[in-house]
Order: structure tokens, then C-alpha cells, then sequence
């Protein structure tokens, strides 16, 4: 007879995580980074755009809330719905409607920004994102330190 190990699940309680502001009108909560790729909570506020990319490798999206389109097909991609990106996509798209778009995302390998003729501008994979993250982690625990420290001195005053 087999015998079953149950590991915990570690859930994350994706709800109460921070968005972590990647540039104006978009942020993302990590869920996961590994060798090989990453997974977040995408979100984009009405009106912003995810500028034209392609990816080294497959890329899964699910959105969970809001509207986006995709440009150069005009497809409209709502809450519940699933795409498949095939390594080698071109594409890019924009949160359209009153809401900001959330979306799952699984990526494989690496993301390339292209600028307008075509040519790679900058570059994501896993470790820059990991990399970004750890950096606001520091910030905010700087920053939360700074303000403890400024409130320590602010009570010791009104003693």
C-alpha cells in the first residue's frame, strides 16, 4: 500500500496583500516566483495599457475583474475568461471600462518590451520581478522604520 504525505497548502491571502505599483496605472501582487518563470495578480486601472511585448515563452491569463483589450485584434477580454499566449506572441493591451482590470498571470521565460520599430527595450523574467519585489519590501520596511522611530521621539517629547 502507498503511503500519503499531506504538506500544507500555504494559501496566500491574496486580499490583504499590498499592490505593488510597477509604473503608473499598473501593479501587481507576487504569488510566485521559480527557475523557470512567475505568477502574479496583474492590475491595471481603466484607461492604462500594457505596452507591445513579446515572450520567450508561453504566458496563461485569467481575468478575474474588469475589461481588457487586446491590440490589433480588438478582442475583448472580460471577467472569467481565459487566453493562451504561445511563446513567440506579439501583443499588448489596455484596461478598458470604469474598472481596473485584474488578471492571473503565469509566465514562462521572459517578457521583451518592443519599441516602436520592433526592437527589445527592455526585458522581464523572474528574477527582475523577484528583484522588484524584494526592493519594495525594503522601502516599506525603511520607511516603517523611519516612521516608528519618528513617532518614538514624537511620544518622548509628551513625556
Amino acid at each position: 500500500m502507498r503511503h500519503v504525505a499531506f504538506e500544507p497548502a500555504q494559501p496566500l491571502d491574496t486580499g490583504g496583500m499590498p499592490w505593488i505599483p510597477t509604473r503608473p496605472g499598473k501593479s501587481f501582487r507576487p504569488l510566485r516566483f521559480a527557475a523557470d518563470g512567475w505568477s502574479e495578480l496583474m492590475r491595471l486601472e481603466p484607461g492604462s495599457a500594457v505596452a507591445l511585448y513579446c515572450h520567450t515563452r508561453e504566458v496563461h491569463a485569467f481575468n478575474l475583474a474588469g475589461t481588457r483589450e487586446i491590440f490589433g485584434t480588438g478582442e475583448r477580454v472580460g471577467p472569467g475568461s481565459y487566453v493562451y499566449e504561445p511563446a513567440g506572441t506579439v501583443d499588448g493591451w489596455g484596461a478598458v471600462g470604469d474598472e481596473p482590470c485584474m488578471v492571473h498571470i503565469k509566465v514562462v521565460g521572459s517578457i521583451e518590451y518592443l519599441g516602436g520599430n520592433g526592437q527589445v527595450i527592455d526585458s522581464v523574467n523572474a528574477e527582475t520581478q523577484r528583484a522588484l519585489y524584494l526592493a519594495w519590501c525594503r522601502e516599506l520596511a525603511r520607511t516603517q522604520h523611519s516612521r516608528s522611530s519618528a513617532e518614538r521621539r514624537q511620544e518622548g517629547r509628551r513625556t
